[in-house]
């Protein structure tokens, strides 16, 4: 591996573009040496404005480049399993995206592949983890000050969702962050869900059961509750308050700048979109990310964060979420014991 490490982004929409962004013009330490994307003229536009980037048109071919030294997939889902799997099969560290794969089977055949390699390459990418409120609600929680949590309530609404958004994606897509938020913060996993589907917005598009509210259950049996709101036509918000022993604590406030003024306002600014709201958890992620790839060759780890376990449990209550969706009631988790996968 070089100094400066070279990477692959394949998939250069929205969230690899601005990975590419990232990459090239705030992250120490790396750049981007390859981009890919099935519209061949959209990696070449972009190719031609980074110095030293080049095209190759078949991301496999990507993967096994010698001249690449770790991979970004922002990719769409269902082709994350056979390139992931292509990761493994070159050494290739990988920064994945959301979800790992797109269903429980191959998420677990991919955390699988992992173990037997004896050392971890696939890191997944739940920002918030990463988020400096998150961080520090993470903090206050382990420090023991709080007591023990009982109860944790979460918001996440968007202003709007893409045409092709369907009730499941609400699960899959958003629903997802709620659930890796509440297994990073409360150490335990996530045993049912329930989805329940109130009235549907009249602005949201026909169809589409928006708001949804989850109830998770943990392991030690507490309580988790997420409303998801993907049409609100107003701003990103995403709220987070832990009930403890002996307190409470919540974040996603904004409070930054609070203005009162007459006749009686209160307020300040919400973001408009997630990469506003989250752009520096994103920073921190590829830098952590890029560090501990450099450092790998020596720690035998190559992840600093979320790993391809926590995409495989993400994967799975999600998929007890799809089926409480149909059905309305709760819906237990399927996963192996994580202790039945040595290395995972």
């Amino acid at each position: 591996m070089t100094t400066e490490l070279r990477i692959a982004v394949l998939g250069v929409g929205m969230m690899g573009a601005d990975h590419v962004a990232r990459i090239t013009s705030k992250i120490t330490g790396a750049r981007v040496a390859v981009v890919n994307d099935y519209v061949s003229e959209k990696a070449h536009e972009l190719a031609a404005t980074i110095p030293e980037c080049r095209v190759v048109e078949d991301p496999l071919d990507a993967i096994a480049d010698p001249e690449v030294d770790a991979v970004v997939l922002a990719t769409p889902g269902p082709t994350h399993e056979k390139q992931l799997l292509a990761c493994l099969e070159h050494g290739k560290p990988v920064m994945c995206e959301k979800p790992l794969t797109t269903d429980v089977a191959t998420s677990l055949a991919v955390v699988e592949a992992e173990a037997a390699l004896g050392k971890k390459l696939i890191q997944v990418g739940f920002m918030r983890r990463f988020d400096t409120e998150y961080a520090q609600l993470k903090t206050l929680i382990d420090s023991g000050d709080l007591g023990r949590p009982l109860v944790v309530h979460c918001a996440h609404r968007n202003p709007a969702v893409p045409p092709h958004f369907d009730s499941a994606m609400i699960v899959r897509d958003s629903l997802v962050h709620e659930v890796d938020v509440t297994r990073f913060l409360l150490d335990e996993e996530i045993t049912s869900v329930q989805i329940i589907s109130p009235s549907a917005n009249p602005s949201a598009p026909q169809g589409l059961r928006d708001p949804q509210i989850a109830i998770f259950t943990t392991e030690s049996g507490r309580h988790v509750d997420a409303e998801v709101f993907v049409t609100t036509g107003i701003a990103y918000e995403v709220r987070t308050e832990v009930v403890a022993e002996h307190g409470s604590a919540m974040i996603g406030l904004d409070v930054g700048l609070v203005r009162k003024s007459a006749p009686g306002t209160w307020g300040g600014t919400i973001t408009p979109g997630f990469v506003q709201r989250f752009g520096q958890a994103y920073d921190t992620e590829i830098q952590r990310w890029v560090n501990a790839v450099k450092a790998g060759a020596e720690t035998g780890n190559y992840v600093d964060g979320p790993g391809a376990w926590d995409g495989y449990a993400a994967a799975a209550v999600c998929e007890a979420g799809v089926k409480s969706l149909e059905s309305g009631a709760p819906v237990a988790v399927e996963m192996v014991q994580r202790s039945s996968i040595v290395g995972a």
